[in-house]
Protein backbone atom coordinates (compact mmCIF):
# COMPACT_ATOMS: atom_id res chain seq x y z
CA UNK A 1 0.00 0.00 0.00
CA UNK A 2 0.99 3.40 -0.71
CA UNK A 3 2.13 5.37 1.88
CA UNK A 4 -0.25 9.03 2.68
CA UNK A 5 0.93 11.88 4.75
CA UNK A 6 -1.71 13.10 7.34
CA UNK A 7 -1.74 16.35 8.38
CA UNK A 8 -3.53 17.60 10.79
CA UNK A 9 -4.21 21.34 11.51
CA UNK A 10 -5.35 21.16 14.80
CA UNK A 11 -6.46 24.98 15.68
CA UNK A 12 -6.25 27.62 13.26
CA UNK A 13 -7.03 31.18 13.62
CA UNK A 14 -10.98 31.33 13.84
CA UNK A 15 -12.38 28.58 15.24
CA UNK A 16 -13.17 28.71 18.73
CA UNK A 17 -14.50 27.02 21.82
CA UNK A 18 -18.53 28.60 21.06
CA UNK A 19 -18.04 26.54 17.55
CA UNK A 20 -16.40 23.40 19.23
CA UNK A 21 -15.82 22.81 22.79
CA UNK A 22 -12.87 20.09 21.27
CA UNK A 23 -11.05 23.30 19.90
CA UNK A 24 -7.56 23.53 21.72
CA UNK A 25 -6.61 27.21 22.19
CA UNK A 26 -4.27 26.79 25.12
CA UNK A 27 -0.38 25.38 24.60
CA UNK A 28 -1.18 22.49 26.83
CA UNK A 29 -4.61 22.08 24.72
CA UNK A 30 -3.08 22.39 21.70
CA UNK A 31 0.11 19.98 22.99
CA UNK A 32 -2.02 17.20 24.06
CA UNK A 33 -4.56 17.07 20.78
CA UNK A 34 -2.03 16.89 19.33
CA UNK A 35 -0.36 13.75 20.46
CA UNK A 36 -3.37 12.11 20.16
CA UNK A 37 -3.88 13.05 16.67
CA UNK A 38 -0.26 11.60 16.07
CA UNK A 39 -0.78 8.53 17.90
CA UNK A 40 -4.10 8.21 15.73
CA UNK A 41 -2.22 8.62 12.24
CA UNK A 42 -0.97 12.03 11.80
CA UNK A 43 2.63 12.65 11.36
CA UNK A 44 2.29 16.40 10.47
CA UNK A 45 1.11 19.13 12.22
CA UNK A 46 -0.07 22.22 11.41
CA UNK A 47 0.23 25.14 13.59
CA UNK A 48 -1.35 28.52 14.65
CA UNK A 49 -1.00 29.85 18.70
CA UNK A 50 -3.66 32.02 20.27
CA UNK A 51 -2.95 34.54 22.96
CA UNK A 52 -4.44 34.50 26.35
CA UNK A 53 -7.75 35.66 25.09
CA UNK A 54 -8.37 33.23 22.46
CA UNK A 55 -7.23 35.65 19.71
CA UNK A 56 -4.87 34.45 16.97
CA UNK A 57 -1.26 36.14 17.36
CA UNK A 58 2.21 35.35 15.59
CA UNK A 59 4.08 35.38 19.21
CA UNK A 60 7.35 33.61 18.87
CA UNK A 61 7.54 32.97 22.46
CA UNK A 62 3.92 31.66 22.26
CA UNK A 63 5.47 29.33 18.98
CA UNK A 64 8.40 28.71 21.12
CA UNK A 65 6.16 26.73 24.13
CA UNK A 66 4.16 24.98 21.61
CA UNK A 67 7.23 23.64 19.64
CA UNK A 68 8.93 22.60 23.00
CA UNK A 69 5.91 20.68 24.05
CA UNK A 70 5.13 18.90 20.71
CA UNK A 71 8.90 17.82 20.25
CA UNK A 72 8.71 16.37 23.82
CA UNK A 73 5.45 14.32 23.35
CA UNK A 74 5.54 13.71 19.69
CA UNK A 75 8.53 12.26 18.66
CA UNK A 76 9.41 12.22 15.09
CA UNK A 77 6.31 14.13 14.38
CA UNK A 78 7.10 17.27 11.43
CA UNK A 79 5.74 20.26 12.85
CA UNK A 80 4.67 23.08 10.66
CA UNK A 81 3.99 26.69 11.64
CA UNK A 82 0.99 29.06 10.28
CA UNK A 83 2.63 32.41 8.62
CA UNK A 84 -0.86 32.94 7.38
CA UNK A 85 -2.64 36.50 7.44
CA UNK A 86 -4.86 36.40 10.10
CA UNK A 87 -2.45 36.10 12.87
CA UNK A 88 -0.62 39.56 12.50
CA UNK A 89 0.56 42.16 9.86
CA UNK A 90 3.93 41.96 7.68
CA UNK A 91 7.17 40.47 8.53
CA UNK A 92 5.68 39.88 12.54
CA UNK A 93 3.94 36.88 10.38
CA UNK A 94 7.15 35.37 9.80
CA UNK A 95 8.98 36.28 13.35
CA UNK A 96 8.37 32.10 14.66
CA UNK A 97 10.43 31.04 11.62
CA UNK A 98 13.75 31.60 13.26
CA UNK A 99 13.08 28.53 15.79
CA UNK A 100 13.41 26.55 13.32
CA UNK A 101 10.24 24.14 12.84
CA UNK A 102 10.57 21.46 9.90
CA UNK A 103 8.42 23.15 7.86
CA UNK A 104 6.21 27.04 7.49
CA UNK A 105 2.99 27.98 5.10
CA UNK A 106 4.15 30.30 2.24
CA UNK A 107 1.06 31.22 0.25
CA UNK A 108 2.75 32.71 -3.28
CA UNK A 109 -0.13 35.26 -3.47
CA UNK A 110 -2.95 37.04 -2.78
CA UNK A 111 -6.84 36.17 -2.79
CA UNK A 112 -10.47 36.84 -1.87
CA UNK A 113 -11.82 35.61 1.56
CA UNK A 114 -15.43 35.95 2.89
CA UNK A 115 -14.81 39.16 4.31
CA UNK A 116 -11.40 40.33 3.28
CA UNK A 117 -8.35 40.12 1.03
CA UNK A 118 -6.01 37.26 1.98
CA UNK A 119 -2.89 40.21 1.55
CA UNK A 120 0.57 38.47 0.43
CA UNK A 121 2.51 41.02 -1.55
CA UNK A 122 5.71 40.33 -3.28
CA UNK A 123 7.74 41.74 -0.87
CA UNK A 124 6.21 39.74 1.92
CA UNK A 125 6.54 36.11 0.07
CA UNK A 126 10.14 37.05 -1.08
CA UNK A 127 11.16 37.83 2.62
CA UNK A 128 8.99 34.85 4.81
CA UNK A 129 10.83 32.33 1.66
CA UNK A 130 14.39 33.81 2.28
CA UNK A 131 13.33 33.17 5.93
CA UNK A 132 12.82 30.15 5.08
CA UNK A 133 16.09 29.03 3.80
CA UNK A 134 18.39 30.77 5.93
CA UNK A 135 16.98 28.80 8.94
CA UNK A 136 16.63 25.50 6.96
CA UNK A 137 12.93 25.73 7.06
CA UNK A 138 10.71 23.91 4.29
CA UNK A 139 7.98 25.85 2.88
CA UNK A 140 4.32 23.98 2.34
CA UNK A 141 2.94 26.33 -0.66
CA UNK A 142 -0.47 26.63 0.39
CA UNK A 143 -2.14 27.20 -3.17
CA UNK A 144 -5.58 28.73 -2.85
CA UNK A 145 -5.59 29.16 -6.93
CA UNK A 146 -3.46 28.31 -10.45
CA UNK A 147 -0.81 31.68 -10.33
CA UNK A 148 0.18 30.30 -6.34
CA UNK A 149 1.55 27.43 -8.64
CA UNK A 150 3.39 29.02 -10.89
CA UNK A 151 5.08 31.46 -8.70
CA UNK A 152 6.74 28.78 -6.21
CA UNK A 153 7.98 26.84 -9.40
CA UNK A 154 9.49 30.18 -10.54
CA UNK A 155 10.73 30.79 -7.23
CA UNK A 156 11.74 27.32 -6.77
CA UNK A 157 14.07 27.94 -10.09
CA UNK A 158 15.14 31.26 -9.02
CA UNK A 159 16.68 29.47 -6.10
CA UNK A 160 14.53 31.38 -3.28
CA UNK A 161 12.77 27.77 -2.73
CA UNK A 162 14.70 25.14 -2.08
CA UNK A 163 13.06 21.96 -4.17
CA UNK A 164 11.04 19.21 -4.40
CA UNK A 165 8.10 21.70 -3.44
CA UNK A 166 5.29 20.41 -1.83
CA UNK A 167 2.20 22.02 -2.14
CA UNK A 168 -1.43 22.18 -0.80
CA UNK A 169 -4.18 22.88 -2.76
CA UNK A 170 -6.96 24.56 -0.34
CA UNK A 171 -10.60 24.12 -2.07
CA UNK A 172 -14.19 25.45 -0.59
CA UNK A 173 -12.87 28.60 1.08
CA UNK A 174 -15.70 31.21 0.41
CA UNK A 175 -14.71 33.40 -2.75
CA UNK A 176 -11.26 31.56 -3.74
CA UNK A 177 -11.47 27.92 -5.41
CA UNK A 178 -14.49 26.08 -5.05
CA UNK A 179 -14.40 22.41 -4.68
CA UNK A 180 -14.82 21.30 -8.19
CA UNK A 181 -12.80 18.12 -9.09
CA UNK A 182 -12.14 18.57 -12.84
CA UNK A 183 -10.00 21.80 -11.76
CA UNK A 184 -8.57 19.42 -8.77
CA UNK A 185 -7.34 17.32 -11.60
CA UNK A 186 -6.26 20.05 -13.44
CA UNK A 187 -4.15 21.71 -10.55
CA UNK A 188 -2.33 18.22 -10.46
CA UNK A 189 -1.50 17.70 -13.74
CA UNK A 190 -0.25 21.03 -13.97
CA UNK A 191 2.29 20.64 -10.81
CA UNK A 192 3.31 17.51 -12.02
CA UNK A 193 4.29 19.20 -15.83
CA UNK A 194 5.74 22.27 -13.91
CA UNK A 195 7.79 20.36 -11.30
CA UNK A 196 7.14 16.31 -11.72
CA UNK A 197 9.23 15.26 -8.49
CA UNK A 198 6.65 17.68 -6.44
CA UNK A 199 4.40 16.78 -3.50
CA UNK A 200 1.06 17.13 -2.55
CA UNK A 201 -1.75 17.49 -0.12
CA UNK A 202 -5.47 18.44 -0.73
CA UNK A 203 -7.30 20.39 1.92
CA UNK A 204 -11.33 20.75 1.90
CA UNK A 205 -12.96 23.55 4.01
CA UNK A 206 -15.91 22.35 5.98
CA UNK A 207 -18.12 19.76 5.04
CA UNK A 208 -15.58 19.62 2.04
CA UNK A 209 -12.78 18.47 4.13
CA UNK A 210 -14.32 14.03 3.60
CA UNK A 211 -14.41 15.39 -0.47
CA UNK A 212 -10.83 16.60 -0.67
CA UNK A 213 -9.91 13.34 1.80
CA UNK A 214 -11.33 10.82 -0.50
CA UNK A 215 -9.80 12.45 -3.85
CA UNK A 216 -6.50 13.23 -2.39
CA UNK A 217 -6.45 9.20 -1.50
CA UNK A 218 -7.73 8.48 -4.88
CA UNK A 219 -5.26 10.16 -6.50
CA UNK A 220 -1.71 9.62 -4.92
CA UNK A 221 -1.27 12.60 -3.28
CA UNK A 222 -2.04 13.57 1.06
CA UNK A 223 -4.62 14.58 2.58
CA UNK A 224 -5.39 17.46 5.44
CA UNK A 225 -7.49 17.02 8.43
CA UNK A 226 -8.64 18.98 11.79
CA UNK A 227 -10.76 20.93 13.32
CA UNK A 228 -9.13 24.28 11.76
CA UNK A 229 -10.98 23.81 8.40
CA UNK A 230 -13.94 21.80 9.87
CA UNK A 231 -15.30 20.98 13.49
CA UNK A 232 -18.05 18.39 11.89
CA UNK A 233 -17.96 14.38 11.51
CA UNK A 234 -21.52 15.40 10.06
CA UNK A 235 -24.29 17.99 9.74
CA UNK A 236 -25.75 16.79 13.27
CA UNK A 237 -22.18 15.76 14.85
CA UNK A 238 -19.44 17.92 16.38
CA UNK A 239 -16.23 16.06 15.91
CA UNK A 240 -14.71 15.50 19.78
CA UNK A 241 -11.15 15.83 18.65
CA UNK A 242 -8.61 16.10 16.01
CA UNK A 243 -8.05 12.44 16.71
CA UNK A 244 -11.49 11.41 15.59
CA UNK A 245 -10.62 13.57 12.09
CA UNK A 246 -7.20 11.66 11.39
CA UNK A 247 -8.97 8.76 12.53
CA UNK A 248 -11.65 9.07 9.67
CA UNK A 249 -8.67 9.15 7.23
CA UNK A 250 -6.45 6.04 8.73
CA UNK A 251 -10.19 4.17 8.24
CA UNK A 252 -10.59 5.54 4.30
CA UNK A 253 -7.04 4.17 3.80
CA UNK A 254 -7.64 1.02 2.55
CA UNK A 255 -10.85 1.93 0.11
CA UNK A 256 -7.90 3.64 -1.93
CA UNK A 257 -4.87 1.07 -1.36
CA UNK A 258 -3.34 3.47 1.01
CA UNK A 259 -2.13 3.45 4.25
CA UNK A 260 -1.29 6.16 6.85
CA UNK A 261 2.89 7.07 6.35
CA UNK A 262 5.30 6.34 9.48
CA UNK A 263 6.88 9.38 10.55
CA UNK A 264 10.14 7.84 8.83
CA UNK A 265 8.06 7.76 5.94
CA UNK A 266 6.47 11.26 6.21
CA UNK A 267 9.71 12.85 6.42
CA UNK A 268 11.67 10.61 3.55
CA UNK A 269 8.76 11.66 1.11
CA UNK A 270 9.09 15.43 1.67
CA UNK A 271 12.60 15.38 2.23
CA UNK A 272 13.32 16.13 5.75
CA UNK A 273 16.22 15.05 8.06
CA UNK A 274 15.25 12.08 9.92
Amino acid sequence: MTPCIITVAITGSLPTKRDNPAVPISISEQVESTQEAFEAGATLAHCHVRNDEGMPTSDPGRFALLLDGLRKHCPGLIVQFSTGGRSGAGRERGGMIQLKPEMASLSTGSCNFPTRIYENSPDLVDWLAAEMLTHGVKPEIESFDLSMIFKAVEMQVAGAIRGPLHVQFVMGVKNAMPVDRAVFEFYIATLKRLAPDATWTGAGIGRDQITLNRWSLELGGHCRTGLEDNVRLDRDTLAPSNAALVKRIVELCPEYGRRPATAAEARALLGLAA
